[in-house]
């Protein structure tokens, strides 16, 4: 697969995983949108859109950064029209961009039950459905929606019933669009780590640098990315997929260099049953 003057529109691409998986495909000529919010550097967040163009364009690609908050389908539109307008097409979408709040259903506020669905429901169909004129026209055209398995196991609708329905539903949007866009040869898929990533997220809403230290890189799920979209997308497509299970299958076992501890045991993420 060739990545060259492919067009990727990519949510929440500033940093961590957004970021490490269009700095990859960025490694192989890609072009790359941003579409994410930051445009002032946070501290404990750090980055913004313009520095995170500044590193896929030092690292090979393309980029075009757009100022884009997906709870609100005008800043889609323009962040695609802006896409469009540079670099004349869009293969792939990665719908990356997501709020987390691991609360039960006495501790969640509705504003942060809203954030949730407004972001990882709403606004990641709103990003499919708008640049889905373009995805027809493409080639290769692909979805890969970061989200897990459905798993009814009720640890994991008991702990945080706001925030598993906001990624359940991902996924069930990534399995329809896999049957809805067959037609079209427009491949959907969905992608979630085996164990945690290393993400502001994690260091500032979840455990600290300690679960940070039992995590693994963003760079783990940018190269499964990278292999998960150079597939033929009328043959690939409809899966739910975890990260360790892509790379066995390309031949890659020794996921050591991807942890942040090499040689400790690591943290098995949400969703995922021993």
């Amino acid at each position: 697969m060739n990545f060259q003057e492919k067009t990727i529109f990519i949510t929440g691409a500033t940093r961590g995983i957004g970021k490490a998986i269009a700095l990859r495909l960025a490694k192989e000529g890609a072009n790359i949108i941003i579409a994410a919010k930051s445009v002032t550097e946070n501290e404990k967040l750090g980055g913004t859109i313009f520095s995170a163009a500044e590193e896929i364009e030092a690292a090979g690609g393309k980029a075009h950064p757009v100022q884009c908050d997906i709870r609100f389908e005008d800043q889609i539109k323009h962040a695609v029209e802006e896409g469009i307008s540079k670099f004349g097409g869009i293969d792939m979408v990665i719908n990356n961009a997501s709020a987390i709040s691991l609360t039960n259903t006495e501790k969640t506020e509705p504003k942060r039950f809203d954030l949730m669905h407004d972001i990882n429901v709403r606004g990641t169909f709103f990003v499919v459905q708008t640049c889905l004129p373009f995805l027809k026209k493409s080639a290769h055209p692909h979805i890969l929606t970061l989200s897990p398995p459905v798993n009814l196991n009720v640890k994991w609708l008991a702990a945080h019933i706001p925030y598993t329905l906001s990624k359940y539903n991902m996924s069930l949007m990534a399995m329809a669009w896999a049957a809805e866009f067959k037609e079209y040869g427009i491949a959907s898929n969905a992608l979630w780590p085996k164990t945690t990533i290393d993400t502001a997220a994690v260091r500032n809403l979840l455990g600290g640098e300690a679960l940070a230290k039992v995590s693994r890189k963003p760079q783990i799920l940018a190269d499964t990315a990278y292999y998960i979209l150079s597939k033929n997308p009328k043959e690939y497509t409809g899966h739910c997929l975890i990260d360790e299970e892509v790379l066995r299958q390309e031949g890659i076992t020794d996921l050591e260099p991807y942890a942040v501890t090499p040689g400790i045991k690591l943290y098995q993420d949400l969703f995922l049953d021993e």
